[in-house]
């Protein structure tokens, strides 16, 4: 049986470190408490130092959330469609200019 998974909120999980991080706590007991896997808080802390207090989705000032991720994606789809249609503009205008003559 697979198992399901959680998509869990922001606020959620810094609830859970900063629980996992109060004296008389430790992952376990929290992620005992929450059912989650301890694991998973040791993932989140980690998280929580690697990136900016923002959230999750900013590190070195770059914006990883899902919102900027489609954007980025959306812009790499339209630039490759410029440099097709660049590429296919440089070969009309070559072809042209070497018909003129």
């Amino acid at each position: 049986m697979a198992k399901k998974r959680h998509a869990y909120t922001e606020e959620f999980r810094r609830e859970a470190v900063r629980r996992a991080d109060q004296p008389g706590n430790t992952a376990a007991s929290v992620a005992k408490e929450l059912e989650l896997h301890p694991g998973q808080i040791y993932n989140w802390r980690r998280q929580f130092t690697r990136l900016s207090e923002k959230q999750f989705n900013t590190m070195d000032g770059v914006d990883y959330s899902r919102k900027e991720s489609e954007e980025v994606r959306r812009l790499k789809r339209e630039l490759n469609e410029a440099r097709k249609e660049n590429e296919f503009l440089k070969k009309a205008a070559a072809y042209f200019a070497k018909h003129q003559e």
